[in-house]
């Protein structure tokens, strides 16, 4: 019913125009109300149909591509073509203003793509994904080579050009669609299993090569000579293209996008330089004789790694692209699909002759691949099924080689078809196949410190923004700073409030925060569910001087971007317990998590170093969950001992004189205990716990303080309403007695 409701939708967007349309005079040129009419019907039906599609298990984009054949000589051509022909006119005119937003859409979609590529997902399962993808692209290349050579000429657009023609069937037949494959593992919750990374890594190399071998083939085309020294020159053009920059180019990208975020104000900045670097790098692989989409698919590579792509950044461009690009471009590709041509019996068997080769080249394919890669025959099935999927990327390889010529409208159909029909078998073949797979030891332990660190504070921080004087508490901020960014490779902005000292050299003898950053970095190994990931600590450091009042130097930096922001300053506390105004007015100026650290007395220099002892009251609140963490953080660099104490409260029983606690209170203690025992496994520390009834917790804090001899006490605490930056009178009460260091982390 409800699919129902979704068609007759689709249905109602064309009626509200037919009659507009159907009265109006063809004008004798371009009509910008035709090109509006053309957009905003692509969008509702697209749409439209996409919903449709998801909601019986089938990826969005295929809905675009549908009603587009819908719109098309397909169907509306056919049930009213007058109709068709007044929306969709043949005037040469009126089609490149739609068809101009159809090229900026491949070039916007290969950004898209690119930014999906995870390289890092593609080296951590190697050999497997590369003799899948080596393997699983050869075969069907070498099948649809084939059939080029021996399809009829009558067929082909050009037939003394033929080899580019097989060259780009070749390609149709052996490239997978990442988007498809990825939605299916990601709904069957196999995206970080074993087999699901290898099936999308496998996917991603196979769209990088088809890329290139388009590429190339275009710079064959276009060259107009297949001789040795023109393939030389595309061929060696390319691959210079592709290691300037994934070098070079790599430093470049980063430096601009962290350039414009940090010193445009007005809005949107990364997103402009962004498209600016999609289409710089567009038009040098054009001018080097190559296609512009390998330079915009390269492109999106470059900034998906970017350190500073924020989610929302991400989010931003993603909308962009999926709302208006995505069904503009594929409801084309479905208008310029002719399926009526299936009505010629040669063409319908050509068709059928290509789906046919197409999946058993890429499922044998695949396979093989699978085998020789060390997989089991379950998961080399499961591997075979997943990569049968054209889907979008199959749609704009046609859609190339139609507008370089290489292809026509028959053939351009007949990938089309071959495409729809692979993508839609793939879905369920896919589910049916992991189904089968089952989880084994290693991979459920990897599985559970992936699960912590989704949920978790410091390996989900993307950027870092320290505030610091040349005081013990500014030393060590710096020092903790370089730790958490050292986890994680996480860049920092450094606003030096030194006063009469320069931000970028410090005086004889004494170390700078930057220095401080990067060697208490290098104490630290990266936070990584893969162990082969795991390496030396290394952080980008950024320094600011200040050239206003602390401030105003955090507030101007705060929309930038930054999840953490760690206040090291000389005067922290009042002697009643209280944070100081200039503390409460650096604070003000940001919105996100805050670190504020108060070094006090002879345990400054110990707090950091190694074995020191840690204390971290915790009671089941993110914010104590997110002090924990930094603790671990701090004792995975020295060694440290850390002791989690769990205060709580409870009833008296007035005979025994014992505290009594329900069977719901003892579940939450064993509850948020047991977590942080996981979450010292994860880190790779031991922790004692210990826990106090009846007492309230700064009594409890300060008992243990003084008990167990500790260099630092880390709390987590809250942000309470009010003019003045307090954490509560529990925070005040610990800071007012306290003799040793205390870290405060501040949700």
């Amino acid at each position: 019913m409800r699919l129902q409701t979704w068609m007759g939708g689709a249905g109602l967007a064309l009626l509200a125009t037919s009659d507009a349309f159907a009265a109006a005079s063809v004008p004798s040129g371009p009509s910008e109300v035709i090109f509006f009419a053309q957009v905003g019907i692509l969008l509702v039906v697209g749409r439209l149909l996409g919903e449709a599609m998801q909601r019986i298990g089938q990826p969005a984009v295929m809905g675009q591509l549908v009603a587009g054949i819908v719109l098309g000589p397909s169907v509306l051509g056919v049930l009213w073509p007058d109709l068709q022909h007044a929306i969709f006119p043949e005037s040469a005119e009126q089609k490149s203003m739609i068809d101009a937003v159809s090229q900026l859409g491949i070039l916007m979609l290969l950004l898209l793509t690119g930014m999906e590529t995870d390289l890092k997902l593609v080296r951590r399962v190697g050999r497997a994904a590369i003799t899948v993808s080596a393997v699983g692209v050869a075969v069907p290349f070498a099948c649809g080579v084939a059939l080029g050579e021996m399809l009829p000429d009558w067929i082909l657009p050009k037939p003394d050009a033929r080899f580019i023609t097989s060259i780009f069937l070749g390609t149709a037949l052996s490239i997978s669609s990442v988007k498809i494959v990825a939605m299916v593992v990601r709904e069957m919750n196999f995206m970080r299993r074993n087999l699901g990374q290898i099936i999308v890594a496998s996917a991603i190399l196979e769209d990088s090569i088809g890329w290139i071998i388009i590429a190339t083939a275009f710079g064959l085309a276009s060259s107009g000579t297949l001789d040795a020294w023109s393939a030389a020159k595309i061929v060696l053009g390319t691959i210079a293209f592709l290691a300037a920059s994934l070098t070079i180019g790599r430093r470049i990208v980063f430096s601009l996008i962290r350039w414009a975020n940090d010193n445009f104000v007005s809005d949107f900045p990364v997103i402009t330089t962004i498209l600016v670097i999609m289409v710089s790098m567009a038009l040098t692989t054009h001018m080097i004789g190559v296609h512009s989409v390998l330079g915009a698919f390269v492109a999106g590579v470059l900034v998906g790694e970017s350190p500073i792509l924020t989610r929302h950044i991400d989010e931003q461009l993603r909308g962009l692209i999926v709302a208006l690009f995505m069904p503009v471009f594929f409801g084309l590709s479905g208008l310029s699909t002719d399926l009526t041509v299936l009505k010629n019996t040669d063409v319908l068997l050509l068709t059928g002759a290509l789906v046919l080769i197409a999946s058993i080249g890429k499922f044998g394919g695949a396979f093989i691949g699978g085998k020789l890669g060390r997989l089991s025959q379950s998961e080399s099935l499961a591997l075979a099924c997943g990569m049968n999927a054209r889907g979008s990327t199959e749609v704009i390889v046609a859609t190339v080689g139609l507008s370089m010529g290489v292809l026509n409208q028959n053939l351009f159909t007949m990938i089309v078809a071959m495409a729809v029909i692979t993508t839609m078998a793939m879905p369920p073949m896919l589910r049916w196949a992991l189904a089968r797979i089952p989880l084994g030891a290693d991979e459920r332990f990897r599985l559970e410190r992936e699960e912590l660190d989704a949920k978790g504070f410091v390996p989900n921080l993307e950027r870092l923004l320290l505030a610091a004087d040349d005081s013990a508490n500014g030393k060590f901020a710096s020092r903790l700073a370089g730790l958490i960014a050292g986890s994680g490779a996480k860049p920092i902005t450094v606003l030096d409030l030194r006063k009469g000292i320069s931000s970028k050299k410090s005086g004889p003898g004494e170390e700078g925060h930057e220095e401080a950053i990067k060697s208490a970095a290098e104490t630290v190994t990266t936070l990584e569910a893969h162990s082969e990931e795991v390496k030396q600590g290394s952080v980008h450091v950024t320094t600011r001087s200040k050239k206003a009042t602390a401030h105003e130097a955090v507030a101007g930096e705060a929309h930038k971007g930054y999840d953490l922001l760690v206040i090291g300053i000389e005067n922290t506390r009042t002697p009643t317990g209280d944070l100081t105004k200039e503390v409460t007015r650096i604070a003000d100026g940001f919105e996100g998590a805050l670190a504020v650290v108060a070094a006090h007395g002879p345990h400054i220099a110990q707090a950091l170093q190694s074995r020191s002892k840690i204390l971290v009251p915790v009671n089941g609140t993110e914010v104590s969950r997110r002090a924990v963490e930094i603790a671990l953080v701090v004792a995975r660099s020295n060694d440290a001992r850390i002791t989690a104490l769990y205060v709580t409260s409870g009833t008296q029983n007035s005979t025994r004189k014992r505290p009594r606690r329900s069977s719901a209170s003892r579940r939450n203690e064993e509850a948020v205990l047991k977590e942080v025992t996981e979450l010292a496994d994860r880190y790779d520390v031991k922790v004692r716990t210990a826990m106090r009834v009846d007492v309230a917790a700064e009594d409890a804090i300060r008992k243990e303080a003084r008990r167990g001899d500790y260099d630092l006490v880390i709390l987590g605490v809250t942000r309470r309403p009010g003019e003045t930056l307090s954490f509560g009178n529990m925070a005040a009460a610990v800071l007012e007695s306290s003799d040793i260091s205390v870290l405060f982390i501040a949700g």
